[in-house]
């Protein structure tokens, strides 16, 4: 409402100063006025020009005076400007930021509706293979680096054979549905061909449903080397005298076996579980019971030398 206040003040004031400044012209030429030592027709001129001017001024400074916007456009834009360059440049960087953020929450919601899904489906019981599961392995030593295809071919197949059985049941395993990325396959060939003997697992890149078409999958490599000695004491637990009870006891022994199992892959022991003789144990266990003073220390030997991929055997004992 301002605005057209504004334009129909100016209008009116200019017709009036107009008005004004033809009559007074008029007057000047009439009565043959001079100004300056000039001849009237010039003075009239000149009169005209400073009514001009002077309606131009009182324009001017009426919307000056009405409208702080004009002000502010007028005297200080080339200001302002530079603090819209400075606020645009400071402002790139945030935008860069803000981007990345919507990236990562964008992945992070993927990621997490892609867990919920592997949740439900875990509760449901459609994940036949999960993330990290072993699909096949194997102890390489090659002779020839030249076969290092043909063994790692090999090796891919049974894993494709494991995965398609557990992924589509009853189907005849017919094509390749195990996909590991090349680079993986290359660096791996890389390894296997230097001096020494390898074990390779192959391993699922993450959960499988029931019935998918594909299974991403990624090699695991690890040199073969000993884990423990025949008659090794891998680990050992003490039993104090006032432990001599059968619950105590199968505690203990339960304990002991389980910080050996630990331990052995802690070395680098690709074994599940640890290969022991339960009969053997159960006597351990009543000749600690027949016991009633003394503490006595529990030991678990190795029974074999035992590699990498070699499953562990153990045999318990106790020493006074």
């Amino acid at each position: 409402m301002t605005g057209w206040l504004l334009i129909i003040s100016l209008l009116l004031l200019g017709g009036i100063l107009s008005t004004l400044g033809d009559r007074l012209g008029s007057k000047v030429g009439k009565a043959r006025l001079t100004m300056f030592n000039l001849r009237p027709k010039k003075t009239a001129v000149v009169i005209t020009v400073l009514t001009g001017s002077l309606i131009s001024a009182l324009s001017l400074g009426l919307m000056l005076l009405v409208s702080r916007q004009l002000r502010v456009g007028l005297f200080k834009l080339d200001d302002l400007q530079n603090k819209l360059k400075e606020s645009r440049m400071a402002l790139a960087p945030l935008q860069e930021e803000r981007k990345l953020l919507e990236a990562r929450i964008n992945s992070g919601e993927k990621e997490l509706q892609q867990l919920e899904e592997n949740l439900i489906a875990l509760r449901r019981g459609d994940v036949v293979i999960s993330s990290g599961q072993l699909l096949a392995n194997a102890k390489i030593k090659l002779e020839n680096p030249t076969n290092s295809k043909e063994v790692i071919d090999s090796l891919l197949q049974k894993a494709n054979l494991e995965a398609y059985s557990r992924v589509r049941p009853g189907e005849k395993p017919n094509k390749q549905i195990l996909l590991v990325p090349r680079n993986d396959i290359q660096r791996l060939e890389k390894i296997i061909i230097r001096k020494g003997t390898w074990i390779v697992n192959i391993r699922s890149a993450a959960n499988v449903l029931l019935g998918e078409r594909l299974v991403y999958a990624f090699p695991e490599v690890r040199p073969n080397i000993r884990v423990v000695s025949r008659n090794e004491v891998i680990t050992s637990a003490l039993i104090q005298e006032n432990e001599f009870n059968s619950d105590a006891i199968r505690k203990r022994i339960r304990l002991l076996l389980a910080s050996t199992l630990a331990e052995v892959k802690r070395r680098g022991s690709l074994s599940s579980g640890l290969q022991f003789d339960a009969n053997s144990i159960n006597k351990l266990g009543k000749e600690l019971l027949r016991r009633k003073s003394g503490d006595v220390e529990l030991e678990a030997v190795a029974l074999r030398n035992s590699d990498t991929s070699d499953q562990v055997a153990v045999n318990l004992r106790f020493k006074e």
